[in-house]
């Protein structure tokens, strides 16, 4: 599966405890990525800035379902079944 553009839930619901370019400590879960454009972009794609564990996200119908309020569902509930929200995975 490829991603939705614009869909941008990957970079909105998980925790990433992994520094970002202008977000030094990561970001917690339910906070948009600063590097997501107002288009719902990854304004990083493809730059080596880029944390890893966005560059190794692979976009599947388990995590992002069907349509874009889907993927944001599915992966809050990821993020709250893991308990991450508190710890941050990356």
């Amino acid at each position: 599966m490829q991603c939705r553009l614009g869909c941008g839930a990957c970079c909105i619901a998980p925790s990433i405890s992994t520094p970002i370019p202008g977000m030094p400590q990561g970001k917690p879960a339910g906070v948009r990525c600063i590097q997501l454009s107002g288009d719902n972009l990854c304004l990083l794609f493809g730059s080596e800035t880029r944390p890893a564990v966005c560059h190794d996200f692979d976009a599947s119908m388990d995590v992002c379902g069907t349509h874009n309020a889907e993927a944001m569902w599915l992966i809050t509930e990821l993020e709250a079944l893991t308990g991450s929200g508190d710890k941050q995975c990356n």
